[in-house]
């Protein structure tokens, strides 16, 4: 197995939306795919993947650095023992010459072409990637449907609680049932009434209600904010303050009872063991949110799984951000505890297969070989343009 050609390309993602911290107006992701020599069905086997979403695209990263490395490497360095192809091997290739630290967008980077080559490699196994891992990096019995949420309730022109309602609604209409708000965009009363807004949605379940605030607050309003909020017992209380603030989180869980989480805009091992070190999350309640497609792919995720487990956690405490597929097929197979998902949002990347349904909080894994991108009509047009 060799691969013959590598295309790079930029799709936008852009919305109206926006969260306590940055709007969507500009928003793209890379998306990358590679082409190999191995045939099936009179067409060769493409490997396809891209940059998640909250980051924007990594191309000129891609194009001087990562892309020219992975094309330049001899063949077998891409390979195992029995010649097949190994993502991970790929790894210390994209990574040569690179110094330590600096993990901000070329993680986004080398995660893009990571989710390509496992993409790859699970088709030329002719696997559902989850299966695929479980077999190399699980216990070989993966899950056979990921719990899942639905994000939303950010702030938008025009939106006002009945609208705030009216889209929650929709998401248990669609079988979710634990749903997602953004807050720290208005002030705390402003907020307070949209909390109870929704809750008013879920039978005033707070346990069912998840805040995400992006990482806007100081530790004083941190604070305030958990100090009326933690009645509702709500299901997470999320990224409160700068994700490298690591003291205020610690203080901040020390006067909180309830769950925080927090990890999505953290990049490496490094970053991870540092939160668990410094940054109080107590492996009982908290949830941590790495999204592999951000944070140097899965082979630096399984990294991290090993860390957290040296640390006392289980996977389950693991929910990855981002609400796309490659995170859903790697959720089954180490047996995380769901992923996240932004029902009709950051398309056409984001979401899961088109025929996809979400029952009882749960998403079944299609058994399409590789993460079956093929199985998103739009998206696929799309991916299937950037090599043809």
């Amino acid at each position: 197995m060799r691969i013959v050609s590598v295309h790079e390309g930029v799709v936008p993602i852009s919305s109206s939306i926006r969260n306590a911290w940055i709007d969507f107006s500009t928003m793209d992701c890379s998306i990358v795919a590679l082409v190999s020599d191995v045939v099936r069905d009179g067409r060769p086997v493409v490997g396809y993947g891209f940059s998640s979403n909250g980051r924007y695209s990594a191309g000129d990263i891609l194009r001087r650095r990562i892309l020219p490395r992975l094309q330049a490497a001899p063949e077998g360095d891409l390979l195992d023992g029995a010649g097949e192809l190994d993502p991970t091997r790929a790894w210390p290739v994209m990574m040569r010459n690179e110094k330590p630290g600096g993990h901000g967008e070329r993680s986004v980077a080398v995660g893009v072409v990571d989710m390509a080559l496992f993409d790859l490699a699970a088709k030329i196994a002719g696997q559902p990637l989850y299966r695929y891992l479980s077999e190399r990096y699980g216990d070989g019995a993966p899950d056979d449907r990921v719990f899942v949420y639905a994000a939303g309730g950010y702030y938008a022109p025009g939106k006002g609680l009945r609208e705030l309602q009216d889209e929650m609604r929709g998401f248990l209409d669609s079988g979710y049932r634990v749903v997602k708000m953004k807050i720290g965009g208005a002030d705390l009363p402003e907020d307070l009434a949209r909390i109870e807004a929704v809750l008013a949605v879920l039978d005033g379940d707070g346990s069912r209600l998840a805040v995400d605030v992006n990482g806007r607050f100081d530790l004083s309003t941190a604070l305030a904010y958990g100090k009326a909020i933690e009645p509702y017992g709500l299901f997470w209380y999320e990224e409160v303050g700068d994700p490298l603030d690591y003291r205020l989180n610690a203080v901040l869980a020390e006067h909180y009872s309830g769950a925080l989480a927090t990890g999505e805009n953290l990049f490496s091992v490094q970053d991870a063991r540092n939160l668990l070190r410094y940054g109080g999350m107590r492996p009982d309640r908290d949830y941590l949110q790495f999204d592999p497609a951000l944070s140097y792919g899965l082979t630096e995720y399984l990294r991290t799984q090993q860390v957290l487990a040296q640390h006392g956690w289980s996977s389950r405490r693991c929910i990855p951000h981002g609400g796309h597929q490659f995170s859903l097929h790697i959720a089954a197979a180490l047996k995380l505890g769901g992923n996240e998902s932004y029902p009709g949002e950051f398309q056409p990347t984001g979401g899961f297969a088109d025929d996809a349904v979400v029952e009882d909080g749960h998403v079944r894994l299609t058994e399409s070989p590789g993460i079956g991108f093929e199985a998103k009509a739009d998206f696929y047009a799309v991916l299937r343009a950037l090599h043809e």
